[in-house]
């Protein structure tokens, strides 16, 4: 009991990654956003969150969507992420990060500065498709988009993520109280 009390005020003090991963249209924004705001209140570390997207268009522009790039702008998020967590501060990342070698070698980086917990949002591939307001998954299976991921690009799904999400029945504000019961269960919040 006593170890747990001090690895439960350990991880208060140090900075730590929640790393979202899953298909487009999964929730991994969704879940992100809510996240940073329910964890902002925390006035000891801040919080930066890194949106795959909003990542591509600033950090990794000139990348494609091969598997080199793919797991060339993953692990530029994880640089970033190790960062943020060696100085004390909470990076969530939002990325569909496809490939188990790219989301391992963020583990394995950031665990050396402090906490890393991946979430798996494993929303099935029928459910994130009518999700989609863009039509990309309708363009990937017309050939329009080569290398979607989860069409015509695999998914290699986590083997042991933290925490799993299916957000095809639970609420952006349940999916958030998972991530916040896991955090406060594990002593990285209060």
């Amino acid at each position: 009991m006593k170890g747990s009390v001090m690895l439960d005020n350990m991880n208060k003090h140090q900075g730590f990654t929640v790393f979202i991963t899953g298909l487009s249209g999964s929730g991994k924004s969704t879940l992100a956003n809510n996240l940073a705001l329910g964890l902002s209140g925390n006035r000891n570390r801040k919080v930066t969150l890194l949106d795959g997207d909003i990542v591509r268009k600033h950090l990794s522009q000139e990348l494609g969507f091969s598997k080199e790039h793919r797991n060339v702008n993953v692990e530029r998020v994880g640089f970033v992420a190790s960062e943020i967590t060696k100085h004390g501060g909470i990076a969530i990342c939002a990325l569909i990060a496809p490939y188990a070698s790219s989301r391992n070698n963020n583990r394995e980086h950031i665990s050396r500065y402090g906490g890393y917990v991946e979430v798996y949002n494993a929303t099935p591939i029928d459910v994130c498709e009518n999700r989609d307001s863009k039509g990309l998954y309708a363009k990937a299976r017309q050939g329009i988009i080569e290398r979607f991921t989860g069409v015509n690009d695999p998914y290699e799904q986590p083997e042991s993520p933290e925490i799993v999400i299916d957000t095809t029945h639970l609420s952006p504000d349940d999916a958030v109280h998972e991530v916040l019961t896991y955090l406060k269960q594990e002593g990285y919040i209060d």
